[in-house]
């Protein structure tokens, strides 16, 4: 098993899972370290575990009790599988709202939500959304919850509390957009759990934190571009890890790409009279 660490918080990891296993290789035990759900993205193993057997396939959902002693296989299955696994802490499971028995389940087949939400975190984990990795495993175990407890989600009544907290957490990150609060960070600012200030900052502001602060860094990359830095440099500074995706992001976000756009800022209205054009 080879795995990579994507993203780690107090309440929260996200952690990529690859398994060579064959059939009629030695098994070993192994034991939750933590409350988990783990999304198939590809293969097919058995999952054994409190006298239980599961057999897992693309686009179903392994789900971890803290503490519990497990074995895989791959007796009836070809080689191999991957997972992308989201590891909560136990104050991050209660504030879900469900009952501990819902973690009991050990398995789900594939669930249509809960392979959207699946394949939507794998996109984020490849930076090819502008969402936060924690943000969809939470609102995938959300939804994990939802499924297995029959619960729905209730809309959220906002108070002038709740706009103030999500108003001042929007400051913050746009403070500090070269090197943001996390997610868990932020919430604990404001006074809530992870989950409670994703749906609140979602409510009132109508998108993701991770959603602004891709917006605040694109804003303040339009007005670099108007400068001679060079691009590279812009993207970095404003907080971007990797050229590429700011080209990509800026370029889906402006429907140009960020030479263009400088161009149009130093006055070729060329550009913007041909993107007019198309969108006519």
């Amino acid at each position: 098993m080879r795995t990579t660490l994507l993203h780690r918080s107090r309440s929260l990891s996200v952690v990529d899972c690859l398994c060579d296993a064959k059939p009629g290789e030695r098994q070993f035990e192994e034991r939750h370290r933590a409350f988990s759900v783990s999304y198939v993205r590809w293969g097919s193993f058995g999952y054994h575990s409190r006298g239980a057997e599961h057999e897992l396939v693309a686009g179903a959902t392994l789900v971890g009790y803290a503490g519990d002693a497990f074995h895989c296989t791959h007796e009836h299955h070809l080689a191999g599988d991957e997972c992308l696994s989201f590891q909560l802490s136990d104050a991050l499971v209660d504030s879900l709202g469900a009952a501990l028995d819902v973690w009991r389940v050990g398995a789900l087949p594939p669930v249509p939500s809960l392979v959207m939400l699946g394949e939507l975190a794998q996109q984020t984990a490849e930076g090819r959304t502008n969402l936060g990795l924690d943000e969809v495993a939470l609102a995938f175990a959300a939804r994990f919850v939802g499924t297995v407890s029959g619960k729905r989600e209730t809309p959220l009544r906002m108070h002038a509390r709740d706009r103030r907290r999500a108003v001042e957490a929007a400051l913050l990150l746009d403070a500090q957009a070269e090197e943001p609060l996390t997610l868990e960070e932020l919430a604990a600012k404001v006074g809530l759990s992870p989950f409670h200030f994703l749906r609140v900052f979602r409510g009132v502001l109508g998108v993701t934190p991770h959603q602004y602060l891709v917006r605040m860094r694109l804003r303040q990359a339009a007005r670099l571009l108007a400068t001679d830095a060079p691009i590279a440099r812009i993207a970095y500074d404003v907080g971007f890890g990797d050229l590429s995706n700011f080209v990509r992001t800026f370029g889906r976000a402006a429907g140009v790409s960020p030479r263009a756009f400088r161009k149009a800022s130093r006055g070729d209205r060329k550009i913007l009279q041909e993107k007019m054009a198309a969108n006519s």
